[in-house]
């Protein structure tokens, strides 16, 4: 690695915090083509592993809200991206965005960087910040202090982004398809410009050349200036559905909006929540400065039409780079984990079952790898979905978060109300619960070798309670297991065999014609 700054003419060095999330997992690749050098922050670097970029970049460990971590993470940068955010951790989600930014701005001088790059938020001219919505408050605030700091920044400000797998996407793909006739808050006749995934990664990147004197916001939005209503319409038309009713009524608050969109969408309360805040207010680009540091070409930036036709057929052929969930952090770096042994962490109940099979490991694998979304959870659907349906109840993500990609998994992979913690190809996957629990739970999977020829499927459920609650839920659940748990194992291991067959006797063959 270099340990100076890059020249000014060759590649920079440059740092990207969120690489993780929506938008840094799809920064980083497209830093990597333009020539630049790539380091990456990540509390949890393991949820980087299986990017296919992962092999080009160098990934530290650290916290932005950890000077020290942040320090190393900052020496022999040029450009640092700051594309984290604090929302949907809590109530005081502004203090964790304030603490970390000005964290960052320190350590950002102090290490001799050159540049700040920081994705905000569109604010709407006129309203003070105070009548803000928390969300968009703090996204302002985070870029004043940025601004205010002895490194130049550009500060990047967008409203809705459109691309497959951004939160604001699937609230509107999943709104759109599911429901013919909405009756709506007022939020819906709000004027916004949105903007498409590709052009923000474009001024993203091109904001690393911006000379040295430049330290300002840049508001960055497509052409066209559209109602959310019109752009429920808009999806409604590219994708081939009939034109959907929208009833817009005064009532509906954006606390009863992000419950219904909880119960609609896979977008959970307490991230809609904040995003229907941030839609009472009209948020559209009063400049387009940023055109004469990254030039537009012609059809640049998209229409907004094109670029929801875009990720619709992103989403359509599994070519979704990143998802909304990604960003999720399950759990706390303290809490228990399975390969902890038995004396560590308290309590570990456990439901253990193995079958042993003819089919190849790799069969076994390939249905394994592929559980969960549309193709379900090979166990008895009823008891799924109602274990869906009291988690949405209860604010939590219910199943409808799916899967990134029907095929492929990868740490951090998000899977209906679980996500990937662990995944040694062809082995184990295992998945970490996030429904709402009274304790952590786990769930195993593993392809293995019987010793004798044979392959053994081995599925463990574990879970670590807290409290008396987690306990009495653990022994009343337990009934259940056989039904829930044994059924999954036979159901995998026979979809497992049916995919041996289906090697074995292809569509066109004599023996499947017969």
């Amino acid at each position: 690695m270099d340990t100076g700054p890059s020249s000014d003419t060759g590649r920079l060095h440059c740092l990207v915090t969120g690489a993780s999330g929506y938008i840094g997992g799809r920064l980083v690749p497209e830093l990597l083509k333009a020539g630049h050098q790539v380091r990456c922050l990540a509390r949890t670097p393991d949820k980087l592993r299986d990017h296919p970029w992962a092999g080009k970049t160098e990934v530290v460990r650290g916290d932005v809200t950890d000077a020290g971590s942040v320090a190393a993470a900052l020496r022999g940068i040029d450009v640092a991206y700051y594309l984290v955010h604090a929302l949907g951790t809590g109530p005081k989600f502004e203090e964790t965005d304030r603490r970390a930014a000005c964290v960052f701005a320190e350590q950002a001088g102090a290490a001799g960087v050159r540049r700040i790059v920081y994705l905000g938020a569109l604010t709407p001219r006129g309203v003070p910040e105070r009548n803000l919505s928390p969300h968009l408050r703090s996204r302002a605030e985070v870029g004043h202090i940025f601004l205010d700091a002895p490194v130049p920044a550009a500060v990047l400000r967008a409203a809705v982004i459109i691309g497959s797998g951004s939160a604001s996407f699937e609230m509107l793909r999943y709104l759109t398809e599911r429901l013919p006739v909405m009756v709506t808050s007022n939020w819906v006749r709000t004027r916004i410009q949105p903007i498409g995934v590709r052009d923000v990664l474009r001024y993203l990147v091109g904001a690393a050349r911006v000379p040295a004197d430049v330290n300002r916001t840049f508001d960055v939005g497509g052409p066209d200036v559209i109602t959310y209503v019109t752009m429920m319409r808009l999806y409604a038309a590219v994708a081939g559905l009939r034109r959907r009713l929208i009833i817009p009524v005064p009532v509906m608050t954006p606390r009863l909006s992000s419950h219904w969109i909880g119960l609609v969408t896979p977008v959970p309360a307490s991230i809609a929540r904040p995003l229907m805040e941030s839609l009472r207010h009209e948020v559209v680009c009063h400049e387009h400065d940023i055109g004469e540091y990254v030039p537009d070409r012609p059809g640049e930036p998209l229409p907004s039409e094109e670029a929801l036709a875009l990720a619709l057929r992103r989403v359509q052929d599994a070519e979704v780079a990143t998802h909304w969930s990604s960003a999720a952090v399950p759990g706390a770096p303290s809490d228990p984990l399975p390969t902890d042994p038995d004396w560590a962490g308290g309590s570990l109940y456990e439901d253990e079952r193995q079958l042993t099979i003819e089919s190849s490991r790799e069969a076994l694998w390939r249905v394994i790898e592929g559980i969960g979304g549309e193709n379900g959870w090979y166990s008895f659907p009823l008891a799924w979905a109602v274990r869906g349906w009291l988690d949405r109840f209860m604010g939590g993500v219910g199943l409808r978060r799916g899967r990134r990609d029907a095929e492929r998994l990868r740490v951090g992979d998000s899977l209906d109300f679980w996500r990937v913690e662990a995944i040694e190809p062809g082995h184990l996957l295992r998945l970490r619960a996030e429904m709402r629990l009274p304790g952590l739970a786990w769930l195993e999977m593993y392809a293995e070798d019987d010793g004798e020829g044979r392959t053994r499927y081995r599925q463990r459920a574990l879970f670590h309670p807290r409290g008396l609650l987690g306990h009495a839920y653990w022994r009343g659940v337990s009934p259940f297991h056989a039904l829930v748990f044994g059924g999954m194992a036979r159901n995998i291991t026979q979809a497992a065999a049916e995919v041996r067959t289906r090697a074995k006797n292809p569509p066109d063959s004599p023996a499947r014609r017969t």
